[in-house]
């Protein structure tokens, strides 16, 4: 297809310089929102000296330029070697061009990396959740063993209804996911990163707005033709902020 090299989406709504501003902007928000993903940022908050960040900057942008780049020849190749075309499940790219092109144990290590990938991640976000759970919607954080595992155990079974009642492709999933947390989380982060602290009620506000706004976004389609909808997600719950402290819902500091 001449539309694999493409920069741009070829059905973008906005014409001229305006929709793939748009899309690029909407993307940058995208890696901006890992500020609202909690089993990323632990590993920040772990870390044991400020003065250590630059070094922290450079694993991270170091690996993820390689990774990126790698992740582009794999999808390229796909494109190639594989002759299914259209009807190729692009998810099953790499799995697949190892089971052609590598022997079956070098097969078997790729597979493991997927899985093993897949299970960092989500079983941190499981345990994160769980400790809100159990430790943050309470006023006395709940100590029983037995609570924290039933509350793991439905985090785990809710998640698993979400990935099976939805007729969604993987990254889809993860990209709504995504949205709704940096949406929610992201804002307050901006916010308290700037030596503000919003009251209780306006910070749930914050985390009210971006989260149904990212949600309506979806709704109406307007992630596929205008932006991807973590950009106003974002915005709206630092709109949401701005407006609560002109009205005198938010202290000036952070203490």
């Amino acid at each position: 297809s001449p539309q694999y090299m493409d920069w741009f989406p070829p059905d973008l709504t906005l014409d001229g310089w305006a929709g793939p501003a748009l899309f690029v902007t909407g993307w940058l928000f995208a890696g901006a929102a890992v500020i609202g993903q909690p089993h990323i940022m632990v590993r920040f908050m772990a870390m044991d000296n400020p003065d250590n960040m630059w070094r922290v900057r450079g694993y991270y942008y170091g690996w993820f330029s390689v990774f990126y780049a790698i992740t582009i020849c794999v999808g390229l190749a796909a494109r190639l070697l594989l002759p299914e075309g259209a009807s190729f499940d692009a998810e099953l790219a790499l799995p697949t061009l190892a089971g052609q092109l590598l022997p079956p144990v070098l097969t078997g290590l790729v597979l493991a990396g997927l899985f093993a990938a897949t299970i960092s991640t989500a079983d941190s976000v499981i345990l994160s959740c769980t400790a809100a759970i159990t430790r943050d919607f309470r006023y006395r954080p709940l100590q029983s063993y037995a609570a924290t595992k039933g509350a793991t155990l439905f985090v785990t079974a809710l998640a698993l209804a979400i990935a099976l009642g939805r007729n969604e492709n993987v990254f889809t999933l993860v990209l709504i996911a995504w949205a709704t947390l940096a949406s929610a989380f992201g804002p307050l982060m901006i916010v308290y990163s700037l030596n503000q602290k919003p009251r209780e009620g306006l910070a749930l506000a914050m985390v009210a707005v971006g989260v149904a706004t990212v949600l309506a976004w979806r709704a109406l389609g307007w992630d596929q033709t205008i932006v991807y909808e973590v950009m106003p997600g974002m915005l709206s719950g630092l709109l949401v902020f701005a407006l609560g402290k002109a009205l005198g819902f938010a202290s000036t500091t952070h203490s």
